[in-house]
């Protein structure tokens, strides 16, 4: 799927340009031309502070949060790229706590760029090789990492010598690139397994837990899964963690949601079994109240959007695409949906994703559905969304936006719960047209 990211700024819109004309426009996926970009510049990958590598399908944005903020809790600097970015692309690189600004983002576009002759490299490659060569140059402690997409192909799987890897939730997403089975997909998942380095996962399932044990033990990785040496579980009211160093009362994630407590658990055992920087407990602690993750089950309080609801109405962002994503999101607005109170979905979702199994938990709970396009990317329409709707019995509509939708909504509802979701995409729209941008 290419990925249509412009720029207010007129010297990365250039660099933008020029990575279009290159590209091949769709993900791809191995290791050759990213290999071969980084030679070009020097192997920056080999210069890196020590890094988190976080592989996944659900929660790697969340994990790679907690994991930040914790360091920066306990006194580290930190760079951290993940993807995509919501509405700048400035987003997918911080550097040592602030996001990359445009000269220097424009600057390095055109340095990978500059090499990038008969290597026909795609747009996450192009964004990787520029992360790691400013990761390289400005001095930091540490690097949180992201898999973009899978694990084992994927551009950050390069890097030979994290200090720690893991894996959050596992589901079945990007089918045509990783496989059809959960089973497949979390082999590849867990190709990012390094010799001699603690790949830290949650607990699955015994078949899907198999391929991530061979991953591991033919990379020579310790797999360390949770409930084996490390265990996590929210306990009168706080987040109980267990190993062999001790055992830690966390509070619970401030980030909405049950998974979150999961996601956070994970940070913390990829903190606790590596050595190379210290982490104190009271950082793990504030690590659950201060890591923040744009359009994950966010409340928008302020801004155009919400102030088109009614004042007693509710409205919140995410950006899940997926079946388990949607399971969590469900769950998650049962006990926010008060009885008699209109609960309406403002849906977008890409084309290539599964509609029917996005929406079937939110069967029974959901008043009605409008659905709206994703500007710039092959999405369902209003049509097909409206007859998988009308399936599991949920009424549903179209309209030309997301602000359309809501004023739809204000129209025929009083003290609504609107909830704008299906697409990271669609999130980076509404969160522009909100005027409140990641920061």
């Amino acid at each position: 799927m290419p990925d249509h990211a412009v720029s207010s700024n007129p010297a990365v819109q250039r660099q933008l340009d020029r990575l279009a004309t290159l590209s091949p426009g769709a993900d791809i996926l191995g290791l050759e031309r990213i290999a071969t970009l980084l030679a070009r510049l020097g192997n920056p990958e080999r210069a890196l502070p020590p890094v988190f590598h976080v592989a996944g399908t659900n929660g790697k944005g969340s994990t790679c949060a907690f994991l930040r903020t914790a360091l920066e809790a306990a006194g580290h600097k930190v760079h951290v790229y993940t993807s995509p970015h919501l509405v700048r692309f400035n987003e997918r690189i911080r550097l040592a706590g602030t996001l990359i600004d445009d000269a220097m983002l424009a600057a390095l576009l055109d340095e990978v760029l500059s090499v990038a002759d008969g290597v026909s490299p795609s747009f996450f490659e192009v964004t990787t090789a520029a992360a790691f060569l400013a990761f390289a140059r400005v001095p930091a402690d540490a690097c949180v990492i992201e898999v973009g997409l899978g694990g084992r192909l994927d551009a950050t799987n390069v890097l030979a010598t994290p200090v720690a890897c893991g894996i959050t939730q596992l589901g079945i997403d990007h089918q045509a690139l990783l496989g059809d089975t959960i089973e497949v997909i979390a082999g590849e998942k867990a190709g990012i397994a390094k010799a001699g380095v603690p790949l830290l996962t949650q607990r699955y399932a015994p078949p899907v837990a198999a391929p991530i044990e061979a991953a591991a033990a033919a990379a020579g990785a310790l797999w360390l899964p949770r409930d084996g040496v490390w265990r996590a579980s929210v306990q009168r009211g706080q987040l109980h963690y267990e190993d062999a160093v001790g055992t830690l009362d966390l509070p619970v994630p401030r980030l909405p949601g049950s998974h979150q407590a999961g996601n956070a658990a994970l940070a913390v055992a990829m903190l606790r079994h590596q050595t190379r920087l210290a982490v104190p407990p009271a950082a793990l602690r504030a690590a659950m109240g201060w890591a923040e993750w744009p359009a994950r089950l966010q409340r928008i309080t302020t801004g155009t959007l919400a102030a088109a609801l009614p004042e007693d109405g509710s409205l919140w962002l995410d950006g899940g695409h997926n079946p388990a994503a949607a399971r969590a999101i469900a769950e998650f607005f049962r006990s926010k949906v008060t009885p008699g109170q209109p609960f309406e979905l403002v849906l977008g979702m890409l084309a290539n994703k599964d509609l029917a199994g996005f929406l079937e938990p939110f069967a029974g709970s959901v008043t009605r559905i409008h659905a709206v396009p994703v500007p710039g990317h092959a999405h369902h329409d209003a049509a097909a969304v409206t007859a998988a709707a009308q399936r599991l019995g949920i009424p549903a509509d179209g309209a030309a936006t997301i602000g359309d939708a809501l004023a739809l909504i204000a129209a025929r509802q009083t003290a609504p719960l609107v909830l704008i979701g299906g697409s990271l995409y669609l999130a980076g729209e509404a969160l522009a047209a909100n005027g409140t941008p990641p920061a």
